[in-house]
């Protein structure tokens, strides 16, 4: 279910959640509303406050046996382990069973166990008997049934049935179900029309910041987490959103400072400390990056989700302090996990060429090559290799006959264009460098700024590249 952020910021609940705090600081339970307890624990379990959360529906649970809210919190919770039986257990020591409340419990419970057309046919056996004025509630409450349980298709089925609901719980639900569905698009305008009504929602701004870093729109991810931070400047996710936005346009050393703040505030989280050591090898601070990339390692263990990006950094850390068997080790973690081996060996011929082995690194490339049966994207990354070792030559003779031979690949061709400019720029060849960079800006924009943005003034638009480079060689 959504939570619920203008009534937990809100007066009435904040004088609700001090008394219960105060009462219970001095060793008393106070009595209050069922549904009063049942909000507190929600807000707990928000905050991943299990413990409170449970000793609170607990106490209900004493005062009112059979009442509705507690005992759907008890099931709920039940579902989260599969124990079925006990969620059951739960449900029938409700005593209205004409509550809806009772009646989503029903269907959960036919969800969790994955009978979703089971659970469908018996809302909308139950939607007869919906009175009108509540039914958009209704088609928001069993929508959310289904996107709780990942059951997009059901969830938009439902949202369909509104009829014409503007609220902001269905206008959120909306939006974060098309974030699910990869209609980012059309999520942000959902979040953004959000933040119109609401402009001090901090779930909004993250939400939509989020949304954003997903298009790759880094400028505007940086403005929304902003005001995210503005609002709750502690936030973990607002600080890694913001973070990752200022990796991604470049600016390593602010990054670092909000992967710094991630850090200390999920101190337990590898993620955090992967990221600040990202951050300080791309500012060439390698024994730096080399010590917090350790931590990260020794935090995620072999388990962690992101422990082969933990050792690829690792690799290409060592290796830039010239500690090659070092850096082969990490690869070697890697090979346990990865299932394609021949980006490995761009990888490890990238480490050996880095270190002075040539020979041994074309080697690598030629059974990589060999392998991936001369894979486009390969060829790509050594190409790249190529480059940053410096080898513009012979990056070039290459990208010549990537040209040729991938010339109706759209994907390959416009990356090999990007590449074919910087080469023929950094080797002073400069009608070749106009005529590629002509070719990237008119056909592949987006490649033009990531490869070849750093030559430019900060804030030059890709449409004025070629005029901005073709005054600069005239003059």
């Amino acid at each position: 279910m959504l939570f619920d952020e203008n009534y937990f910021n809100s007066k009435e609940f904040r004088e609700l959640l001090n008394s219960y705090e105060a009462s219970i600081k001095v060793g008393e339970h106070p009595f209050m509303d069922a549904d009063d307890l049942v909000d507190i624990a929600d807000y707990y379990n928000y905050l991943d406050q299990t413990e409170e959360a449970n000793e609170v529906i607990d106490y209900a649970l004493q005062l009112y046996p059979g009442s509705t809210l507690p005992n759907v919190f008890k099931a709920r919770q039940a579902l989260m382990s599969d124990n079925y039986e006990a969620a059951q257990h739960y449900s029938d020591c409700i005593e209205s069973q004409d509550d809806p409340d009772y009646h989503y419990l029903q269907a959960e419970i036919l969800i969790a166990k994955n009978r979703i057309e089971e659970a469908d046919k018996y809302l909308h056996d139950y939607e007869k008997r919906i009175d009108p004025d509540e039914y958009q509630d209704f088609i928001k409450d069993c929508a959310n049934l289904f996107f709780d349980y990942g059951e997009n298709d059901k969830a938009y089925e439902w949202l369909m049935y509104s009829r014409g609901d503007d609220t902001d719980d269905f206008r959120e639900l909306m939006g974060n179900l098309l974030i699910r569905i990869e209609q980012y698009e059309e999520a942000e305008t959902y979040f953004k029309e959000l933040i119109d009504r609401n402009p001090y929602s901090f779930t909004y701004w993250k939400t939509l910041a989020g949304i954003q870093l997903i298009r790759e729109d880094y400028p505007n991810a940086i403005t929304s987490s902003e005001y995210a931070i503005a609002i709750n400047p502690t936030d973990p996710d607002a600080l890694l959103t913001k973070g990752n936005a200022l990796l991604n346009m470049e600016n390593y050393k602010e990054a670092e400072v909000f992967f710094r703040r991630y850090a200390e505030s999920r101190p337990d989280d590898e993620a955090g400390f992967f990221y600040i050591g990202v951050s300080l090898v791309n500012q060439g601070k390698y024994q730096d990056a080399l010590e917090v990339l350790l931590q990260a390692e020794d935090l995620g263990g072999p388990d962690s989700l992101i422990s082969m990006l933990i050792h690829r950094e690792l690799a290409f850390c060592y290796s830039s302090l010239k500690q090659p068997q070092q850096a082969l080790e990490q690869l070697n973690k890697i090979g346990k996990q990865s299932d394609d081996p021949n980006m490995l060996s761009v990888i490890k011929g990238h480490i050996l060429l880095e270190n002075g082995q040539a020979e041994e690194a074309e080697k690598v490339w030629q059974e990589a090559m060999i392998n991936s049966n001369c894979s486009a994207e390969i060829m790509l990354r050594i190409v790249v290799s190529l480059y940053d070792n410096r080898y513009v030559e012979a990056c070039y003779e290459i990208l010549k006959r990537v040209c040729e031979y991938y010339k109706d690949d759209e994907v390959t061709i416009g990356h090999a264009y990007s590449y074919m400019a910087l080469c023929t720029y950094d080797l002073g060849r400069h009608e070749e460098f106009l005529h590629y960079l002509k070719l990237t800006v008119e056909n592949y924009p987006k490649e033009a700024k990531s490869v070849l943005g750093f030559l430019f003034p900060a804030g030059e638009e890709v449409s004025d590249y070629y005029n901005f480079m073709n005054n600069k060689i005239k003059k």
